[in-house]
């Protein structure tokens, strides 16, 4: 199937709408509501839209709406198993259309463990799905690594995606997260994935940035500076240059696109990545002037591409 791929598609199952509300998440995120979704409308958005494949995906707030208690792992493990089913189901009786970035139970470990494995060998999945923090622990918690190691050893894919931050009720001003908050997360959690070494130590790993890569864009190059003050240096520009609309990329975290409708954001993009990875120091005469930089190249829409399974 020709056409674009959208690696940031969600779907709504009528059981996972009813345990959202259940939990007391009928306005995830200070939304108005849950969406209405069914394929057959999914398809009508991708026909009008040129999309020739979408991968699917649960949104924010995930499937572990509670704590952290066994029964909330529990309730957690059974939502993750119905939409992966019934997300698998769409898949195989649309065969080309969809694919499946299936959603994991964290924070607990070991029902994300036999979930991705299931997810993987069972279900065929394409992709993991992964919110950008779990009850405030962000992906680089000491405990998840495992979860990280495991999808290291399977070269997974991981489509990344928002959520609330810790105190977004103190930061949103009633606003729904979505609006900025979850830009912010997005730039929180994969800055401190490079800034702690975790891209480095699960090298396999793909990462699918949402939104453009957010604010990462704007603040690629601060990020790098600071990094050479406190140490260890990171090269910021430099990983969100492995951007690519291939499936599935070859390294590192690339940009999707969806929701990004600012002019800028393109450009910004292209502008973080094009220039020099990290700050050089060099010795300047008193009464010199730098070069004015050279011009920014002109952000060009990329070409269809296919969904090619890992």
């Amino acid at each position: 199937m020709t056409g674009w791929l959208d690696a940031h598609a969600h779907y709504v199952t009528e059981h996972y709408a009813k345990e959202c509300r259940a939990a007391g998440h009928a306005h995830p995120d200070g939304m108005p509501g849950l969406p209405d979704w069914s394929v057959a409308a999914a398809l009508d958005v991708m026909g009008r839209a040129g999309i020739g494949t979408a991968v699917l995906s649960v949104s924010s707030p995930g499937v572990h709406l509670g704590n952290d208690s066994l029964a909330e792992s529990r309730a957690a493990r059974d939502l993750a198993r119905h939409v992966n089913d019934a997300g698998a189901k769409i898949v195989a009786s649309h065969p080309g259309r969809f694919g499946l970035s299936a959603v994991l139970p964290l924070p607990d470990v070991d029902g994300s463990l036999a979930e991705l494995s299931r997810a993987y060998d069972e279900l065929g999945a394409d992709a993991i799905a992964l919110e950008t923090n779990y009850h405030g622990r962000y992906l680089t918690d000491p405990a998840f690594a495992p979860v990280l190691a495991d999808m290291d050893a399977r070269a997974a894919v991981v489509t990344l995606h928002p959520t609330s931050p810790p105190g977004a009720e103190r930061t949103t001003f009633g606003r729904p997260a979505p609006m900025i908050e979850f830009l912010f997360d997005t730039t929180r959690c994969v800055a401190d994935l490079a800034l702690s070494g975790t891209l480095a130590r699960y090298p396999q790993i793909r990462w699918i940035v949402p939104h453009a890569g957010a604010v990462l864009p704007v603040l690629a190059h601060r990020v790098a500076a600071m990094s050479m003050v406190t140490g260890p240096p990171v090269d910021m520009p430099g990983i969100l240059a492995g951007c690519t609309t291939t499936w599935p990329a070859r390294r590192y975290q690339w940009r999707s696109t969806p929701c990004s409708r600012s002019p800028g954001q393109g450009g910004c993009c292209t502008a973080a990545i094009s220039r020099s990875p990290l700050p050089q120091r060099s010795p300047k005469r008193a009464g010199t002037r730098s070069a004015p930089p050279a011009p920014l190249p002109t952000p060009r829409r990329p070409a269809p591409v296919k969904l090619k399974r890992p």
